[in-house]
């Protein structure tokens, strides 16, 4: 744990796939064609926390969302990608409008479509439930699923990393 600690503790930079990862990966579609999408409040307020602390958040996601970018919206991340079949040529996009080596960024997956990009940055985080592969190529895993608080945990570690987790919990009380 102490070497993923050390990595964390250069992260500038954080970025989540969608489905799968702030999802539980289930896709709900209406009748008419709309798309509904559920996101676990812990994780959103994990996300609020971090960026409290200097750490900026990103997605990028293969499939293009309504409700992701209403979301996304509500918790300040602006750099969002959607729709990125390459998911790499978005990283290196981002990286230049960020400003950062890939050392400073970390990257959360679930599944294959996110090896790419898990395997050039300095953190790569799988969440729980991650397709084998995935976790087989990962610095860390999440010790909860996808959807439903890997987010959070990610967060929280990341905030250990920098040495203001016990003082941001202690916030609340």
């Amino acid at each position: 744990m102490k070497d993923i600690l050390e990595r964390a503790s250069r992260i500038e930079l954080l970025i989540f796939d969608v489905d799968g990862v702030l999802t539980d990966g289930s896709l709900f579609l209406g009748d008419d064609g709309q798309e509904y999408k559920a996101f676990h409040s812990q994780d959103g307020h994990g996300i609020k926390m971090l960026q409290k602390h200097g750490v900026r958040c990103a997605i990028i996601t293969g499939r293009t969302s309504k409700v992701v970018e209403y979301r996304m919206r509500n918790l300040g991340i602006d750099l969002l990608y959607q729709g990125q079949e390459n998911k790499l040529e978005a990283f290196a996009d981002l990286l230049q409008r960020v400003r950062l080596q890939p050392e400073q960024v970390a990257y959360v997956g679930d599944d294959v479509v996110d090896l790419p990009v898990m395997r050039k940055v300095g953190l790569a985080i799988a969440v729980q439930d991650a397709h084998p592969w995935v976790v087989r190529h990962a610095h860390w895993q999440t010790p909860r699923a996808g959807g439903r608080g890997a987010a959070r945990d990610t967060c929280e570690m990341l905030m250990e990393a920098r040495g203001v987790l016990q003082q941001e919990l202690e916030s609340y009380l």
